[in-house]
Formats: structure tokens, sequence, C-alpha cells
């Protein structure tokens, strides 16, 4: 796709003439219109490298022509900037010529005024309301990507922090996005004038690079075309050949992914062969093959398997000239136009007439496959990586057992399957079948395998899936359910430690106390009260200072931990029970030792049953009121991933925790996992919650409990 050097202006009669050339019936008295219109309104405006501004909107226009697009479109073009940067408005934009050109200068006037670049907060926000405006008039989009092309064109008159901002955000937003629709062309320039700003040095030695290439070996493109040109013309098959070499930053990108160096890179080259129609790209397929020995695992058949985008190609790589690797791209003409225009090849207009492209996808249907999945994110993080895996994913495509299609990005597993069938076969998935060979939740699938879900009453999505998931479905699904189920069991153990709380006060945690708790605390209500008491975000020493701040006053100071329990005599010594290790805010009772004293149990300590009949030696006790300082002991029984670091970052989470692991044994040594047994010095059980559900979220840890031992009875 070629455009106007950095400061011409095409003239209003050679941009007439470029859209008669597609579509003689265009409304050529409007296009003079709005360009008189549009360079009026910017009358005196001077872009940053001193040319008339009014030189851009044309350019846009021009880039327009070349998809061949509807008058609407290229109006809209020359009118983008008005509305924003002139006196113009909506009304009469509308009132010249029609509300359709004008809601898509509004739209392209809101799109240019989202920054896109900003913090990942903002950034989410208004990718969003970019994928609405998408929604709304897919043109938009179109508009604006061609608007940002002649823009990182004509970027060197920009200031350098300027250039930098507007290169990272065309790479990670306008290139993904063009890609997506289809357009690889403009995602690949997109990339490279953004790749020349971002990294000049890293393309300045592909470029060098290449120049020494075909100062040693020649230059083999046309070498390459005269070969496959003449393999066809001995079967009699017509068709276009054209060669290139890749983009640098195509080679860039491939060289860090694969961490090969420039010599060691193969495929560096690219050919594209276009035929007259289908059946022709599988005869010009066997005529490669037989010619030159294909890579194994390098051919994809997009005919047979279309991309969402409507595109359509057999990609194969082969062994040509010296043994030099060539990716050749074969297709129709039909088939063609559609991969240059992508979804905008559905407004092409050929000799007047829009072209009714078969293979031209339904940019409605389009836009609906990509949005449907993004809605279902509650956080930024999550909503920013989900779209940007399905910008960025190229496509596989497996089949139901009943033969249905499933089209999900590469790298996806048998949970994306899962999910994409329906959340609630993801959710009760337990394994999967690959072509009937049960297989790991986290096996990647490839192109045309058969894939067979099965599932199971009772199951639920695990911590874990997060991890293994890919698609933006699959993980916001998985979140949601563990959301609710974490929530629930939140709630029953925050009411457990509000009644343990309330009753060191000698309050009763009633409904009414933790709904008038919640509302003092600006919370929703007791149930979100608790689940946040259950996940650590509030300790029992909030919610009871919410409503009895003067008791709190009381018993705030920190406990002697020489006694921490009430109920013993002056001449009582104590210790807590080996066997069930009871921590503050347990209910707890004392037994009596010839000459070891009390010994402390919790109250559902099962060692308690041999002292039923012997009521004498039972001592009613509670802990101490106040903070109390970390030196009781509780052992956690814990199973981790057998990798690198994993035993660090479980230590390093205890210490954020402000515990002291005192001990550490290994229980079980495994080539996938260990087994162990820490020793944690904790203050109370608040304390221990939250160290538990510290480490019960990291996704090494396969299993955490708390171990009580009745072996070792004082």
């Amino acid at each position: 796709m070629g455009g106007l050097k950095a400061g011409e202006m095409i003239d209003v009669e050679d941009l007439v003439a470029l859209v008669r050339a597609y579509n003689p019936n265009s409304d050529s008295e409007k296009i003079r219109a709005a360009y008189a219109y549009g360079r009026r309104m910017h009358q005196g405006q001077m872009r940053q490298s001193g040319e008339e501004y009014f030189t851009h909107p044309v350019a846009v226009a021009a880039l327009l022509t070349e998809q061949r697009l509807d008058d609407a479109t290229i109006i809209t073009a020359l009118l983008h900037d008005t509305i924003e940067d002139t006196k113009s408005t909506y009304d009469e934009v509308a009132r010249m010529f029609g509300t359709d050109v004008a809601e898509l200068v509004d739209g392209v006037t809101k799109l240019t005024n989202l920054q896109l670049s900003s913090s990942e907060a903002k950034q989410a926000e208004n990718i969003r309301k970019l994928l609405i405006a998408m929604s709304k008039d897919l043109r938009v989009i179109l508009v604006k990507l061609a608007d940002r092309l002649h823009n990182m064109r004509t970027i060197k008159s920009l200031r350098p922090d300027k250039q930098a901002r507007k290169s990272r955000e065309t790479m990670e937003i306008f290139a993904p996005l063009a890609g997506r629709m289809g357009m690889q062309w403009m995602r690949e320039e997109l990339e490279d004038l953004s790749f020349k700003v971002l990294n000049p040095e890293g393309r300045s030695s592909i470029m060098r690079r290449f120049i020494k290439l075909q100062r040693e070996t020649g230059d083999v493109v046309p070498q390459i075309n005269a070969d496959i040109r003449a393999e066809l013309a001995k079967v009699g098959i017509e068709a276009e050949v054209y060669g290139r070499a890749k983009k640098p930053y195509s080679v860039w990108r491939k060289m860090q992914e694969k961490q090969l160096g420039f010599s060691r890179l193969s495929d560096i080259y690219g050919f594209r062969v276009i035929t007259m129609n289908e059946a022709d790209c599988y005869r010009v397929l066997g005529v490669i093959h037989t010619r030159w020995r294909a890579v194994p695992g390098r051919f994809k058949d997009y005919i047979s398997q279309p991309k969402s985008n409507g595109y359509r190609s057999i990609h194969t790589t082969v062994s040509g000239r010296d043994g030099k690797r060539v990716e050749v791209q074969i297709r129709s003409r039909q088939m063609h136009e559609v991969a240059e225009a992508g979804v905008a090849a559905h407004w092409s207009y050929r000799d007047g007439q829009r072209v009714q492209n078969p293979f031209a996808v339904d940019p409605a249907r389009w836009i609906t496959m990509l949005t449907e999945r993004l809605d279902q994110g509650d956080d930024n993080d999550e909503f920013l990586e989900t779209v940007k895996l399905e910008m960025y994913s190229d496509q596989v495509f497996c089949f139901t057992p009943k033969g249905d299609v499933i089209q999900m990005p590469r790298g996806a597993t048998p949970l994306d399957f899962a999910y994409a069938i329906h959340t609630r076969i993801g959710n009760s998935c337990v394994s999967a079948k690959i072509d009937g060979i049960r297989v790991p939740l986290w096996t990647r699938l490839k192109n045309g395998q058969s894939v067979e879900i099965i599932t199971a009453a009772g199951q639920r999505p695990q911590a874990t899936w997060v991890d293994i998931a890919v698609t933006g479905r699959a993980k916001a699904a998985i979140r949601r359910s563990l959301r609710e189920e974490d929530k629930g069991r939140f709630i029953k153990l925050g009411q457990e430690l509000a009644r343990l709380a309330f009753e060191h006060v000698g309050k009763k945690a009633t409904d009414k106390a933790l709904r008038t708790a919640a509302k003092t605390l600006g919370l929703a209500d007791a149930d979100d009260l608790l689940a946040r008491l259950g996940s650590a975000e509030l300790t029992a020493r909030n919610v009871v200072e919410a409503l009895y701040p003067d008791l709190i006053a009381k018993t705030g100071d920190e406990v002697d931990a020489k006694r921490p329990v009430v109920g013993l005599s002056a001449e009582q010594s104590f210790q807590r029970a080996q066997c069930c290790q009871p921590v503050p805010g347990e209910r707890i009772v004392g037994i009596t030792y010839r000459g070891q004293g009390v010994v402390v149990h919790g109250i559902d300590c099962p060692a308690l049953e041999e002292f039923e009949e012997m009521p004498d030696r039972w001592v009613d006790l509670h802990w101490n009121a106040g903070r109390h300082p970390a030196v009781h002991t509780v052992r956690l029984n814990i199973t981790i991933s057998n990798d690198a670091g994993v035993l660090g970052r479980i230590c390093t989470l205890i210490g954020e925790q402000k515990a002291n692991i005192s001990d550490l044994h290994f229980l079980d040594r495994k080539p996938d996992y260990y087994r162990l047994l820490l020793e944690v010095d904790l203050r109370d059980v608040e304390h221990l919650h939250a160290v538990m559900t510290a480490l019960e979220a990291e996704t090494d840890v396969a299993e955490i409990y708390r171990q009580r031992d009745l072996a070792r009875r004082p």
C-alpha cells in the first residue's frame, strides 16, 4: 500500500478520480464540497512540520481510497478533525453532509481524545470506549487507523517524548487491532514505523544485515519468484507471484522469540501466489511441495478453516534455494481482496457497486465475536489482559465430538475449549480427551484436534486454573466462580471470628450488632463485613471498635506473654498443649497435671475425651483481651511445587504477614512436589488465618492445613 510523500497535498480532482476509479457512481460533488469545507475550516492551521494542516485529512482520505471505501468514509476522513479542531459543529456537518457522516466524524473525534497510553485503570476504561465506538460503526476505526498510519509516517516532526508515546500506543493498541481486523499490511507498517522510533539501533542492525546478506547471496527474491513461476507454467496454472523480504520488526520479533541470531534465522523471505480460483490454490500447493521440501509443522490451511475476520489462505514453509526457508501464502483473487482489506472488505466498491465478495465477513458479527468475551472482567488488569490476548492471538480450530468447530487463540487449553462451549461445562470440567486420549488440562491444543470434555457433578474451578487458561472468557469465569465460593467460606470464618472477638469484651455478635458495625464502617451489609473479616481485609478489632471504642481502649494494651490467659490462680503455672496448640481467639479449657501445672487445650481437642470423668481437673479459662505477642507456635502442613524459588517465596510470604518460622521439616520429597511441616509463631487466630490465606492464594501451594498431633500430648 503506497502513500503520498510528506508535505504533498493531493488536489481535489485527483482525489475524486481516485474514488471514481473504483466507484464510477460516486457522488463527486459531495466529495468536492467536503474537500472545500474541510480546507476552509482548517485555514491558517499548520502541522508541527510547518505544512498546511489540511494535507493530513486529505492524505487520510487517499489512504482509504486504496481500500476502495464508500463515499461516507472518504468524506469522514476529510472532515475527521473539523469538530475537534475548528469552529465546525456536529449540527453543521449533519446539515451539509448527512447524519451518517456527522456520526462518523463525531465517533473519530471521541477516539482521538482517548488517552490509550495512560495509566492502566484509565487505559482499560478508554479501550472499552474504543470497542463501543467500533461496535456502533466499524468505519470509525478504519478512519482512525488511516489517521494513525499517516501520523506515524510523518512522526519525525514531533518532539522525541511525543514520538515515543505515540509509537508505544501504536505498537500496543493500533497495530494489533489492524491485524485482528485482517489488515495485515497495515499492522506490519504500523509496527515497523513504531519500531523505528522505539528501537532505531535494533532496526538499523536488521537493515545492515539484510544489505550484507544481499551482497553475499544476491537478491534471492526475484530468483525464487522465477523458480515458482517456472514450476507453475509447467503444469499450466495461471497465477501471480510476489515476493519480499519480511519487515525489520517482524524479523526482530522472531529473533527475540526464538533467541536466534540473524544468521541462524530462517524464513526471512515471504512469497504470495494469487490464483484464479480456490481449486488452483490446492494445485499450487501440490506443485510447491513436489518441487521443494516442506518444513514439518509449518502448514496452515485457513481456506478450509478461515479466521474470524474472513482471512483465507494456505500457509506453508519450504526449503528453497540453497536450503533457505521461505514462507509461501497461496490464495485466490477474492481471498486476496479480503486479506488486504480485512473486515473493511464489507464496504469495498468496484465499478460503482458494493463488491459481493463471498469471503468478506459481516462487520457486526465480527465485532460481536471480538467484544462478547470482554464484558466479563471485573477489574482493569483482567480487562486489559483479555483485550491484548484477543487482539494479538492467532487462531486454532478444534472439533467437538459432534463435529462442531470451536475457534480459540493459539496456546489455548482444554479448559479454554470447555468454557468456549458453555460456562457450566467449564466450571464442572474434570479432565479432557484429545483424539480419544486422556490428557492433562494444561495441554496446548493444535489445529484439527477433536476435544471431548469430561465433567462431574460437584466439581468447582480450582485456583490453579487461572494460570492454565489462556482466553479472557475462561479466566473471567474461573475468577468469578472462585470469588463466589470464597465468599461463602469467608463469611463462615468471619462469623466465628466475630463471635470470639465480641465475647472477649463481654458482648454478643448479634445480627443487629453486625449490621450496625457494617453501616459504621461504610460496608454494604453484615455479609460483606463478615466476608472481609474472614478474608483478613478487616480485623475483629476493627469490628468491635466500630461499636465499642471505649472497651477496645481498655483492653487494647499488649498482653503479657507470661500470663496470656485469665482464670489461673497466682501460683498456677501453665503451658499450651502440643497436641492442639490453641492460640488466642480460640475457646480454651485448662486441665491440671501433677507437677506440670495447667495445660491449655482448645475446646475441640480430641485429647479432652479422656478427662470427661474427671471434672475436678478442668479449669475454666479464656484468653486475655488485648493484643498478644507473636509467640504462639502452630504447625502447618503444606504441599508445594518442586520448582526453583518456590520455597523462598513461601518463606517471604510468611514474613510479610509479620510471622516467624521457628522450625521446618521435609516430610516428603517427590520429583514434582515437596511436603513440609512448618512451625510458625503467631499472635492469635486472626494472624493464623491471615498467614494461611496468603499461602492458599499462592499458585504453587497445592494444599495447606493446620496439623494437630494427638501423639504430642504434655
